[in-house]
């Protein structure tokens, strides 16, 4: 039984919407009656719409997802937007590929021209197109003994999409391995592809890399999904704190030096270097040359070299080769070895802003670890202009989260016995999360601007524990400091620090 509500406009912009009931909806309905089930709460699902009226399509989508509809009066050009992203003009998926696959729908048997089934087509086409829709990061396609499970990973969390019976696996491994240029014949090997996805009408595109690795029941497919475009890119979306914000705008304006940024794989220092280079680049005319592995984000105007699996082109190799071509800022992906490091190192000091990232657990050990990799400690003192250590945290739904006071035990595990009592937010799911809690992520920072006096300090022999006492007396706020601010602010949630954050 539809439940009627009032008539609020809902801005699907600003809605993360649930591809598991979305792209249950033949196409054609969704377009020509504009309307959109995103979400399901509490058992109902809620229905964006131009008209709350509209009993015969509410009660078309509850025969097709067997679930009392809640409909929301939309804003109309985010509906438009939305259902053009999702199935273009209605006559199918966005983009003109094959329909989405259904559970339990019949085998297909007739062949598409590359020779695989049209439902291998259509599969791939879901999962790829639920993906995106979802904002997933990672698509995870694990065969067990009966079945195969799909994870998407969406804000740094694992969350299961659908099973499929194990009979679909080679099919559906055989279109991702067509379309990202591996060899469907090898199956004992594992194999790396890439390709680029556009999931609709909308303009925009994903590159999708993919790796396969045979297991004892199949091969094991994982896809990372990187966004192309960067536009929303910048550093103020990042979620750093005022005080951070103008301590790092301000490094990243000298005109050489090294900045750092440390933090463990999946902590966001890729995305805050591209965000530091896009600011450069806005505000005047750069030679910016950039060495990743792989390369994440496009960056109009930045020439971006991705290194080579094959060792062809090294970190190391490759900087010095791009020292010969007058760059203003230099990106590095990642300093993994001594000889990167003194190349880096050297180049800050000839002239040079270099950006680059370090796998250290802060900004104080990130200084000791260029030291022990064989740098001398003159050279990093000259050279070093800021340190940053990072952490991604989920960013807790402002529609949803509700107070609560923080417990004794969770202020000690925090490493503030103090906090104890302050109020924090829990999130609890609604249709503007997809009924998650979360929407996005957001850093945690810990800023360590290398001044003079700093670098007198670093130079004369200071290890990580006093310089991390030093940055305490100037009144640094660390990473902690920086997760309790937010977590008042009901920016996150106490779960999601205690698992990014170390407390000594």
């Amino acid at each position: 039984m539809t439940t009627r509500v009032p008539a609020e406009m809902l801005d699907l912009d600003q809605v993360r919407i649930d591809p598991g009931c979305a792209l249950q909806i033949p196409p054609s309905l969704a377009v020509r009656r504009q309307v959109l089930p995103f979400a399901v709460v509490d058992g109902h699902v809620y229905v964006a719409c131009r008209n709350v009226d509209d009993r015969h399509a509410f009660q078309a989508i509850e025969r097709t997802l067997q679930l009392p509809v809640r409909p929301q009066l939309a804003e109309p050009e985010s509906l438009r937007r939305a259902l053009e992203r999702l199935f273009g003009d209605g006559s199918g998926p966005a983009g003109g590929a094959a329909a989405p696959a259904r559970a339990g729908r019949p085998a297909d048997r007739r062949r598409a021209a590359d020779g695989e089934s049209e439902d291998a087509v259509s599969l791939g086409e879901d999962l790829l197109r639920s993906a995106a829709i979802r904002q997933a990061s990672d698509v995870h396609i694990d065969p067990s003994k009966d079945s195969v499970r799909i994870r998407f990973r969406v804000d740094g969390a694992l969350e299961e999409y659908r099973h499929l019976p194990l009979a679909a696996l080679s099919g559906m491994v055989s279109r991702l391995k067509v379309l990202a240029g591996m060899d469907i014949a090898e199956k004992r090997a594992p194999q790396d592809g890439r390709f680029t996805y556009s999931p609709g009408s909308g303009g925009y595109a994903i590159d999708i890399r993919a790796a396969t690795l045979p297991t004892k029941y199949g091969e094991r497919v994982t896809l990372r999904l990187l966004a192309l475009q960067t536009e929303s890119l910048t550093l103020e979306r990042l979620g750093m704190a005022p005080r951070d914000l103008a301590s790092f705008a301000q490094a990243i304006q000298k005109p050489h030096g090294l900045i750092l940024l440390s933090g463990p794989t999946g902590s966001g220092k890729s995305t805050t270097l591209y965000a530091a280079i896009r600011r450069l680049i806005s505000h005047r005319e750069l030679n910016v040359v950039t060495i990743e592995d792989p390369v994440e984000y496009d960056i109009h105007g930045v020439a971006q070299v991705e290194v080579d699996a094959a060792d062809k082109v090294s970190f190391a190799k490759a900087l010095r080769s791009v020292l010969r071509h007058d760059p203003d800022v230099v990106m590095i992906g990642e300093i993994r070895d001594s000889e990167t490091a003194d190349i880096a190192i050297k180049s800050a000091l000839t002239g040079h802003l270099v950006f680059t990232t370090l796998h250290t657990n802060s900004a104080a050990s990130a200084v000791t670890r260029l030291i022990d990799m064989g740098v001398a400690r003159y050279l990093v003192a000259a050279t070093l202009r800021l340190v940053v250590a990072q952490r991604l945290v989920r960013r807790a739904c402002r529609h949803c989260r509700e107070p609560r006071e923080l417990s004794a035990e969770q202020a000690t595990l925090l490493g503030n016995p103090g906090l104890a009592g302050q109020t924090v937010y829990q999130p609890r799911g609604c249709m503007y999360c997809a009924n998650k809690g979360f929407v996005g992520r957001l850093g945690l920072f810990e800023m360590m601007p290398a001044d003079a006096a700093l670098s007198r300090f670093v130079a004369g022999g200071a290890g990580e524990v006093e310089i991390a006492e030093e940055m305490q007396r100037r009144g640094v706020a660390r990473l902690v400091d920086d997760a309790a601010e937010k977590l008042a602010a009901g920016e996150t949630t106490v779960e999601d620090v205690l698992r990014a954050v170390t407390i000594w």
